[in-house]
């Protein structure tokens, strides 16, 4: 069949993004024996007539989009990005009768809202690689759907239980034509993944929503293999966007040292969860390629960490920050203040010990991004915050009521002599 897949991205938040998800959906479908095109609205001029054209010319039987950003997170002034992604639905709608199928992190927390809102026609919950293959095989049969993994219906709810790849090598990775990439864009980071899942369930974070709570890794040599063909068609630029890159630390260093041995001249980030780093992995990350890591330790005040539920302590993201920095990797920190337990005295804790780190940049969010299936919106929901109807999808945010306005001029102050820091 012929299936066109939609990124209508267009946002940049902290940096330009390229959309791995759904190339690694594209590159499973082309395995699959389908055509596919990929139109990715960051490289898209022109999207309304971009649309027009494909859906003249190439007649897609299966139409997927890839909705990633709900909303930027931000308390203040908050930017509510789906009404875009409906605007995309409904010019498909008129231009092309296939059906619509929803994916992407932004789509996997809100499953059955998303579908009604954006108004499509079904939706997949979670990975898609071979849950879309699956849904495809049925449509080009014309067979019955249910029981295709994660799979929403309009007005059906869900269909097949959802499931998880545990062996990643079995999916196939997207070469470096599509989608495309600009290559010529000097602050563009490509996107890696080696690992899926987390089981650590912070208070406030979808991520085991989207990607269960089981960690499932890449063979390192499969990712190294991967890097290697983006080097050779001219990118050196990655971004490792596994939410915790050290653990477990046996692959982290695995991964490092193979690529160290086998690529040259690349720099990239991560993202590390600083609980007891050793010198040995940061030495390893440096030595392959590593310039900048993102830490997000959101709080300097132990009690807090503790509501969190962070099993890291201050002591280990001191000592963290000081490992990185010696081996010349910049050092981005984050700070979530507002959040359950919050009081003047645990925040002004946290900006002290953020700005003891001297790190080379502190991004501080006042509020928390209340997303469901999470133990924060289980708090809001006891303190009436929320109430039990809300499916949260229009954005909702967790403060201490009586901190919000005294966070913000507090927050601005320190902000003012601190240039490298950023809300």
């Amino acid at each position: 069949m012929n299936v066109l897949l939609v990124s209508p991205n267009r946002e940049e938040i902290n940096m330009r993004t390229w959309p791995l998800g759904l190339a690694c959906v594209a590159a499973s479908t082309l395995a699959a024996g389908h055509q596919v095109r990929v139109l990715d609205f960051m490289l898209t001029p022109d999207p309304t007539e971009c649309l027009r054209k494909v859906c003249e010319e190439f007649r897609p039987d299966v139409i997927g989009i890839s909705v990633r950003n709900i909303d930027d997170q931000s308390m203040d002034s908050t930017r509510f990005m789906l009404d875009e992604v409906r605007e995309v639905v409904a010019e498909l709608r008129a231009l092309s009768g296939a059906p619509i199928v929803l994916g992407g992190a932004g789509y996997s927390i809100f499953p059955e809202a998303l579908l009604e809102y954006l108004e499509a026609d079904m939706g997949i919950q979670g990975e898609g690689e071979e849950a879309f293959c699956e849904l495809l095989r049925r449509i080009e049969r014309h067979e019955d759907l249910h029981e295709v993994p994660g799979l929403y219906l309009a007005g059906g709810g869900a269909q097949g239980k959802r499931s998880f790849v545990r062996n990643l090598d079995l999916l196939p990775l997207p070469e470096p034509s599509l989608p495309a990439v600009d290559m010529r864009d000097p602050d563009f980071l490509l996107p890696v993944q080696t690992r899926r899942g987390c089981p650590l369930h912070c208070s406030y974070c979808s991520t085991s929503t989207i990607e269960g709570d089981l960690v499932r890794k890449r063979s390192p040599n499969i990712v190294v293999q991967w890097l290697k063909d983006w080097v050779k068609a001219g990118l050196r630029r990655f971004f490792f966007v596994d939410n915790t890159f050290n653990l477990p630390p046996s692959y982290a260093k695995a991964l490092c040292a193979k690529i160290a041995a086998a690529i040259q001249d690349i720099s990239w980030r991560c993202i590390l969860y600083p609980c007891k780093i050793e010198e040995e992995l940061v030495s390893l990350m440096a030595a392959a390629g590593c310039r900048e890591v993102s830490l997000g330790f959101e709080s300097g005040s132990p009690r807090i960490l503790k509501c969190m539920n962070k099993r890291f302590s201050p002591e280990d993201v001191r000592a963290t920050a000081k490992s990185l920095a010696d081996h010349g990797i910049r050092r981005m920190g984050f700070l979530m203040l507002g959040g359950p337990g919050e009081t003047k005295e645990s925040a002004k804790e946290s900006l002290a010990f953020a700005d003891s780190l001297n790190l080379d940049l502190v991004k501080i969010t006042v509020g928390i991004r209340i997303y469901p299936y999470t133990a924060l919106a289980r708090t809001a929901l006891e303190e009436g915050m929320i109430s039990p109807t809300d499916n949260l999808l229009f954005p909702r945010f967790y403060v201490v009521p009586e901190l919000e306005e005294w966070l913000k001029e507090t927050v601005k102050e320190w902000m003012a002599v601190r240039p490298h820091w950023v809300r």
